[in-house]
């Protein structure tokens, strides 16, 4: 029988377990699953300890009559006057207990309901008792058709008031949160996210292990080597003077496990590097790496492909059909952006043809114009203009500017374009770029003009940042391959060619000829995973030559002397037989953050550093002591004050 206590609050619950989610497959660009966490299940039996018999999350209405011990958080203690309820937390879940204030006699239930009323929240606390059908169900929980009537209660540890509310909608600020952090992983969103991340995991793990694949661990103190970010450098106190550094990634010791005759290795594994910090990088994140010998790049591209869609079909339910595979200038030439976003349209076009001779110089004088149509914004873009051409030219797109044009009619013998260019361009020249365009009446066209390279970037980045704006980019999933990099880019501040990927890919070999004669227009076998618009993991079929890597590092000007210096180990290790091999990389965080449907791969990191590589949990970076320098022999000069806080 259900107890009735009359109809107090009713607080929602927190589903924190581990779980399925729900079965059913659905298309590459299916609406986006539902976000909320799957069901609690019932935890293993040893989850029973010598505080608990049950998780919070794990009682139904089968345990009715049952006698239970739970421990764990208070979320919220509700005084109703002849009665008190407590929701108990852990990371399974809440339960509502209940204490009954029995003023006839029962000292001992008296003293709990007074206890029960001077509870604050978060505090640890033990409740031994029966469980019972609720009256008043809740629905919204995974244990809301039952609550524990109390017989016992017991203060395991008190707490202060919380800085912020630990509940799924919390009034702390993510500066706050992150110097609480072990109080943020208290609530669901976070503890789910890190759940997640477990389960992401795991699953590659078991799928990797089922495929041949090897779990090695390489080391984390190693040699500096040029290219890439800059390293983080560790002091060596027994060889003075001297420094290890922490890698950036494991690129050649996974080639050495290939020249090791390991075959297929993998590692979940931490990567560092000093950079500067945007929203989706930290300054140390987690890989899932892998390598793999005797394969060309179909054999890797099936592989990971695979690996991918069995990760977002376990947890998501989505069945992504095959990935398309586009080449690098395509991307660039359609999207302006090697990551693209396929789930909306508003691919480039280029309109240079159609500009020149009008005399307008901005156009005349470039090298490359390009336009891309903003479907249904002409009306829009009245009260906007302004913001855009204030967003185009800021550091997030970069551009030299904008020229738009607003499709109001496209009717025969009435077609009327207004346009920031209009002086220079009348109705059919206009008319040529909505057609260019495909645009239909009431398409914004944007056009950006410069160096073709360049010019394609900002018009890219733009892409994306309206398709966000435009709620283009709020449901489904599209995958692809990107293929077919330039080897190398030429850096002309440094008057050097640089390597796109890393010095040890190997290029098209149709493209070898060209290593000599044009350097610039080498093809890397390299590739790229790219979800929603997100480089989500990348790779390339690696060089396994000596004489080819001592040509690249040449390209990349090293001297022979530099080269061997640098990466000695590696180019003798080539003269041993190395086999030829190729791999790729996933960011882990990054993948956590697509499938879990976040915002920031801060959730998804137990203790994250803030955008200035701090952590304002312990305050790391700090100063050491005087003895410590001294015993190092470093000499330190203070460039700010210690302990600067950033957001």
């Amino acid at each position: 029988m259900a107890l009735n206590y009359g109809t107090g609050p009713v607080g929602m619950g927190l589903a924190m377990a581990e779980g399925d989610a729900p079965g059913g497959a659905a298309s590459a660009l299916a609406s986006a699953p539902s976000r909320a966490p799957p069901p609690a299940a019932a935890p293993a039996a040893d989850q029973a300890t010598g505080f608990r018999t049950h998780t919070c999350g794990e009682l139904r209405i089968s345990d009715v009559g049952v006698d239970v011990v739970l421990a764990g958080w208070v979320q919220q203690a509700r005084d109703m006057n002849h009665f008190a309820f407590v929701d108990l937390r852990d990371r399974y879940g809440i339960t509502q207990c209940v204490c009954l204030n029995e003023k006839d006699g029962d000292a001992a239930a008296v003293a709990r309901y007074e206890l029960a009323k001077k509870l604050g929240r978060e505090f640890v606390i033990q409740v031994k008792g029966k469980v019972v059908e609720r009256s008043n169900k809740n629905k919204a929980r995974a244990t809301g058709e039952i609550e524990i009537l109390a017989h016992e209660l017991v203060v395991l540890n008190e707490s202060l008031t919380p800085p912020f509310l630990i509940q799924d909608e919390t009034d702390g600020g993510e500066l706050k949160r992150m110097e609480y952090r072990y109080l943020d992983i208290r609530r669901a969103p976070i503890a789910n996210a890190l759940l997640l991340r477990n389960r992401i995991a795991r699953l590659v793990r078991e799928h990797l292990s089922g495929r041949g694949f090897v779990e090695i661990e390489t080391p984390v103190l190693i040699k500096s080597t040029p290219e890439g970010a800059r390293d983080f450098v560790v002091p060596s106190r027994m060889n003075g003077g001297q420094f290890y550094a922490l890698p950036q990634s494991p690129q050649t010791f996974k080639q050495l496990l290939m020249v090791a005759g390991m075959d297929r290795y993998f590692q979940i594994v931490k990567c560092f590097r000093d950079e500067e910090l945007r929203a989706d990088r930290q300054p140390e994140f987690t890989q899932i790496d892998c390598e793999m010998s005797f394969v060309k790049q179909d054999d890797v591209l099936a592989t990971f492909e695979g690996m991918a869609r069995a990760l977002f079909l376990a947890e998501l339910g989505v069945a992504f059909p095959p990935f398309e595979r586009m080449t690098w200038q395509r991307a660039m030439d359609e999207y302006g952006i090697d990551k693209p976003d396929l789930r909306f349209d508003m691919r480039l076009h280029e309109i240079t043809h159609l500009v020149k001779g009008r005399e307008f110089k901005l156009f005349d004088e470039a090298e490359y114009v390009c336009a891309l149509a903003l479907p249904g914004c002409a009306g829009w873009a009245t009260k906007r203009v302004k913001d855009l051409e204030k967003m185009v030219t800021g550091e997030a797109v970069g551009a030299s500017g904008l020229v738009w044009a607003k499709v109001k009619s496209l009717k025969p013998g009435a077609v009327d374009i207004d346009s920031s260019a209009k002086k220079f361009y009348d109705a059919d020249a206009l008319k040529g770029w909505a057609d260019a365009c495909g645009c239909a009446e009431g398409d914004l066209i944007c056009c950006f003009w410069g160096p073709r390279l360049r010019t394609q970037t900002a018009a890219g980045k733009f892409r994306h940042l309206l398709g966000t704006e435009l709620g283009l980019r709020s449901s489904g999933f599209s995958a692809l391959w990107v293929v077919d990099f330039p080897l190398l880019e030429y850096d002309e501040e440094q008057n050097r060619y640089i390597a796109m990927h890393h010095p040890f890919t190997s290029c098209k070999p149709e493209d070898l000829p060209l290593m000599e004669s044009d350097p610039g227009k080498v093809r890397a076998n390299a590739y790229d995973m790219v979800i929603n618009g997100v480089e989500v993991g990348g790779g390339s079929i690696r060089i396994h030559d000596k004489a080819m890597q001592s040509k690249v590092f040449a390209l990349l000007g090293f001297t022979p002397e530099e080269a061997k210096a640098q990466f000695g180990f590696l180019l003798g290790a080539f003269e041993y037989g190395a086999p030829p091999h190729g791999g790729l990389a996933f960011g882990l965080d990054r993948l956590c953050t697509l499938i879990g449907g976040g915002s920031s791969i801060r959730d998804y990191i137990a203790f994250p550093k803030n955008n200035q590589g701090r952590d304002v949990m312990i305050n790391a970076p700090s100063e050491i002591s005087q003895a410590q320098l001294d015993e190092l022999s470093i000499s330190v000069k203070p460039t700010k004050p210690a302990g600067a806080a950033a957001s």
